[in-house]
């Protein structure tokens, strides 16, 4: 299949294809006659798998090794576990710091109770750097 055809299977845009090829993150893809890029079954499969672990925020450094761990099916799992722990940590980081966004919005919501916007302590927390 063509550089255009994978994209569209994955959702992936041909820059960033062609990206993970550079990086080594997607083998090369073999050259038809006419110099273009033919991609296989395999290069579908791993792009897929690289989508989805990037979907679920495993940065490139971890793909690499997710990677390079599935092509070991003889090893214990015990590294992809490490791996899938410390992405649920970063996670639980996220939603932790996302939840003390969504309270300090909150409050400073209910500390806005005029219409008028020079009374609004929303804008004067803002302005201030202060939380309310």
């Amino acid at each position: 299949m063509r550089i255009g055809e994978l994209a569209q299977a994955t959702g992936t845009k041909a820059e960033t294809i062609r990206y993970y090829e550079r990086e080594g993150i997607l083998p090369y893809a073999d050259r038809t006659d006419s110099n273009y890029r033919d991609y296989s079954e395999d290069h579908l499969a791993t792009l897929t798998f690289v989508r989805r672990a990037r979907e679920l925020g495993f940065s490139m450094a971890q793909v690499r090794e997710l990677l390079a761990l599935s092509d070991r099916d003889d090893k214990p799992c015990q590294d992809v576990d490490r791996l899938a722990r410390s992405q649920i940590d970063e996670v639980q980081r996220k939603i932790d710091d996302l939840t003390a966004m969504r309270d300090e919005l909150s409050r400073m919501l209910a500390a806005c109770d005029t219409d008028k916007i020079g009374q609004c302590r929303i804008v004067e927390s803002l302005a201030n750097g202060a939380r309310s």
